[in-house]
């Protein structure tokens, strides 16, 4: 097989990961002061930097929780972060700090690559709400989706010339799209069920989307 209006209540997913809308934090390493609430990687009192806390990807940027972040509010929130925490800003100080600044840079990292796609991004805001398993599905399930990916699977190997794969390619990014803008609603509206429905769907097109590529590569080549 193939593989928030104001009143409305906060997503499922908020706080998921740390229990709350915010993370308690232990006193700092250093000088055992109190690490701010407002900047959880260093240490109000004294600044020294702070081992990465087990927080949201959302909380580490700064953002609110939601699918599809703006790409410049995104940028913004990890570029200013990573200023801050480059492990090249700490070459002086004790090799526990620095230890310390190399793990935040990579939780920052993972935190922005996570949520500046699409479909990562919708699995792990699932996972927040307590639906990981769909991250570990390997097969498809629903019998409609897994006739469009059959039939799909056997246009792309019947496809003898690159027009024939950019058609493929061009409905493969309309329904992507559309699953996109489907997330958009559901995750607002915090349903659930049909967010997951959706993000399998968008799971299935982006490895469509990577067939897609490495047949228009062989055609390319074989030309």
């Amino acid at each position: 097989m193939e593989q928030l209006a104001d009143n409305r209540s906060p997503p499922a997913w908020e706080g998921r990961a740390t229990g709350g809308g915010t993370a308690a934090s232990s006193p700092c390493w250093s000088c055992r002061g109190p690490v701010g609430d407002a900047d959880y990687a260093f240490c109000s009192t004294c600044g020294a930097v702070q081992p990465p806390l087990p927080i949201t990807h959302f909380q580490r940027l700064g953002l609110a929780s939601g699918f599809q972040i703006p790409r410049d509010q995104l940028d913004a929130a990890y570029f200013d972060q990573a200023r801050r925490l480059h492990p090249d800003r700490f070459a002086t100080r004790t090799p526990r700090e620095r230890q310390f600044s190399q793990a935040q840079a990579v939780s920052l990292n993972e935190a922005y690559e996570t949520l500046k796609d699409p479909l990562r991004c919708a699995l792990y805001l699932l996972t927040l709400a307590g639906r990981s398993s769909i991250a570990q599905e390997r097969t498809i399930r629903d019998p409609t989706l897994l006739m469009e990916a059959m039939e799909a699977r056997e246009a792309l190997e019947e496809a003898t010339d690159l027009a024939a794969v950019e058609a493929l390619a061009a409905r493969q990014r309309a329904d992507r799209d559309s699953c996109l803008a489907s997330l958009q609603q559901l995750f607002d509206a915090g349903d659930l069920d049909g967010a997951e429905a959706v993000t399998l769907r968008l799971t299935y097109l982006a490895k469509l989307g990577e067939d897609i590529r490495l047949r228009r590569m062989r055609l390319a080549m074989s030309a």
